[in-house]
């Protein structure tokens, strides 16, 4: 059992909400985000959970923008935004003992535009900034030079899992004494043509083309795969006594953490959930309780049909009957692993604010889903420790337990 850190600073860039706040507001009205997406018109899936733009570009330099791809410009919105929450400044810290960690599963290299210049042989107007913008740990390197964090810097690519692995492996750090700080969690744009084609073909994708905005409904009978997403989430992460020095705000604490392989397949997760069962008790375990100790499970809920039951499997195994669960994907659909951070982040709020988000879409839940599925509307209770699930592509399984401070 490994000793508790605290959680003292939140930010979110999401679909339909930049900022905590709107983010959170959003999440609890249950209003789904997935529209028509101009840049995937003519894909065989068309739509996608979106951020804008312009939400983007007021917030960063025209250098950060130009040198960036989207995972890393909405890994820096969501990582000022945690620290400024946190009552951090980074002119004043010790750089050393802050750590940066950023999850990003796979928008490494997502460049068409370039593709098609290397493919004509125009190599003089490939940009210069490819390198740069299209390696994954180059968002955690983006947050490192933009804070002054000059302490452990790590990239985790677990694919959906990336972001959650993320803050797992900043516990591991903290609990080491490696430092005092960690900026950790995860970041990715995954609704560009590579991903609508790919995951299409894969057969992951939801096609409710006529009603995008329907289109997911994680445990609902009539589910037939994700929606394509993108976003960011970050936790500022302290040892408990450094923030409790400082008399730092702690929303809750991270008390345990796990995570399992399923060894099964490659993208299909192992039927029963045996291998999310493993993390779940694992990490419940690891911040000592007992599954009869836990309030309440933010769900992976990706809304594809094998997911949601084997999902629903892990959590009957573990906990025989299952405290009250949600799924957040069907307001922002699955941004991958800044889909796993943004849901910690939720869950943190869920705990401090006392309160469980609906599940947008769910109209007729699965009859073979034996749960008590959140929808309709956020729902008040008593929360003293939470579960962020999340499983990922590969058979990763990672589980994450908030505490009250």
């Amino acid at each position: 059992m490994s000793s508790s850190v605290a959680v003292t600073g939140l930010g979110v860039v999401a679909p339909g909400g930049i900022g905590v706040k709107e983010a959170w507001e959003r999440l609890l009205s249950g209003v789904p985000t997935a529209a028509r997406d101009p840049e995937l018109e003519g894909m065989p899936v068309d739509f996608s959970c979106r951020i804008e733009d312009e939400a983007i570009a007021a917030r960063l330099g025209r250098g950060l923008r130009w040198r960036t791809d989207r995972f890393i410009q909405f890994a820096l919105v969501a990582a000022r935004e945690a620290v400024a929450d946190a009552a951090l400044h980074p002119e004043e810290w010790d750089g050393e003992r802050v750590g940066v960690v950023i999850g990003v599963g796979g928008s490494a290299m997502a460049h068409p535009g370039e593709y098609t210049k290397l493919a004509e042989g125009r190599f003089g107007a490939m940009t210069p900034s490819l390198v740069a913008r299209s390696q994954p740990g180059m968002a955690a390197g983006e947050v490192s030079i933009d804070l002054g964090a000059r302490g452990p810097l790590l990239t985790t690519s677990t694919n959906c899992t990336s972001g959650a692995s993320g803050i797992a492996m900043a516990k591991l750090l903290l609990d080491s004494g490696a430092c005092d700080v960690v900026v950790v969690g995860g970041a990715e744009s995954a609704r560009n043509a590579w991903g609508s084609a790919a995951f299409w073909r894969m057969g992951a994708l939801s096609t409710r083309g006529d009603d995008p905005a329907a289109a997911s409904r994680p445990f609902d009978a009539d589910r037939d795969g994700f929606v394509l997403s993108e976003g960011a989430g970050v936790l500022v992460l302290e040892r408990e006594e450094h923030a409790r020095a400082r008399h730092a705000r702690v929303y809750a604490l991270l008390a345990g953490q796990a995570l399992a392989g399923d060894a099964h397949h490659c993208v299909a997760p192992e039927p029963e959930g045996a291998g999310a069962a493993r993390a779940l008790r694992a990490a419940i375990a690891d911040a000592g309780l007992s599954p009869a100790e836990i309030d309440h499970v933010n769900a992976h809920g990706t809304s594809t049909t094998l997911n949601d039951l084997a999902e629903h499997l892990a959590l009957r195994a573990v906990f025989g009957t299952p405290p009250p669960v949600t799924a957040n994907k069907g307001v922002f659909g699955h941004a991958i692993a800044g889909g796993s951070a943004m849901e910690a982040v939720f869950s943190v709020l869920s705990l401090h604010q006392q309160v469980i988000p609906p599940t947008a879409n769910l109209v007729r839940q699965d009859p073979e889903i034996d749960l008590d599925v959140v929808a309709g509307g956020p729902r008040r209770a008593v929360l003293r420790s939470v579960v962020s699930n999340s499983v990922g592509f590969g058979g990763h399984n990672v589980a994450l337990v908030f505490t009250e401070p």
